[in-house]
C-alpha cells in the first residue's frame, strides 16, 4: 500500500489527509477509454448483424443479442438501424464479449483457409494448362487417387478452349475435379 497526501485549504486552515491506496488496484478508465471500447463492440454488433445464419449459429449469443440481431437485419431505415445497432452494443457491453469474439475471429480466419486453399488449387491449374505433362505428374505424384488419364483428358480440352477463345467449361471441370482430389487427400501447393 502507499499513500497520496491529499491537502486542502478552507478558510486560512489547512488540512491534511492521508489517503491509503492499493498499488494493484486499477485507475479507472478515461472517458475516450470507455468510448473506444463502446464503439469496439458496435463494429462487433455490426459483424454479426452481416453474418449468415449459418455462421452465426457457431457463436455463442444469448436470445436477446440474437433478437436484436434479426431485428436490426429487418430494419431497413437507416436512424432506426444506427439506433438498434447503439443498442446491441449495449447488450454486449452488458455480457462478457470476449467469446464472442473469439468465436468471430475463428470463422473469419476458417474463411481465410478456405479462400487460399481454391487459390492453390487454381494455381494447380493454370499451371497444367501452361505446362502440361510435367505439372499433371507432380500432381499425380501429391495425390496419387487422381485419374491420370481424366486429367490429361481435360487439360487438353482446356488447352483447346483457351486457344479457341470459348467459354471454359472445361477449365471448370478440371477444377472440380481437382476440389474432389484435393478433398480426398492433402493439400500440396504447386510452389514448392
Amino acid at each position: 500500500m502507499f499513500r497520496k497526501i491529499l491537502r486542502l485549504q478552507l478558510a486560512g486552515v489547512e488540512l491534511t489527509m492521508a489517503l491509503m491506496t492499493e498499488p494493484d488496484s486499477p485507475e479507472p478508465k478515461s472517458k475516450s477509454q470507455l468510448k473506444r471500447e463502446s464503439e469496439d463492440l458496435k463494429d462487433l454488433g455490426e459483424t454479426l448483424i452481416s453474418m449468415s445464419p449459418a455462421e452465426r449459429s457457431k457463436v455463442p449469443l444469448s436470445e436477446s443479442i440474437l433478437s436484436a440481431i434479426e431485428l436490426a437485419q429487418r430494419i431497413s431505415s437507416h436512424g432506426a438501424r444506427r439506433r438498434q445497432i447503439q443498442y446491441l452494443g449495449k447488450l454486449l457491453r452488458e455480457t462478457d464479449a470476449e467469446p464472442i469474439r473469439a468465436a468471430v475471429d475463428a470463422i473469419r480466419q476458417s474463411g481465410t483457409q478456405s479462400t487460399a486453399h481454391l487459390h492453390r488449387l487454381e494455381r494447380w491449374r493454370e499451371r497444367m494448362i501452361a505446362e502440361g505433362d510435367p505439372a499433371l505428374s507432380e500432381f499425380v505424384e501429391s495425390f496419387p487417387d487422381a485419374d491420370r488419364s481424366r486429367l490429361r483428358q481435360l487439360v487438353r480440352a482446356a488447352k483447346k478452349e483457351l486457344d479457341e477463345q470459348k467459354p471454359p467449361r472445361s477449365a471448370r471441370l478440371l477444377f472440380r475435379y481437382l476440389r474432389e482430389i484435393c478433398a480426398q487427400g492433402t493439400s500440396i501447393d504447386p510452389d514448392q
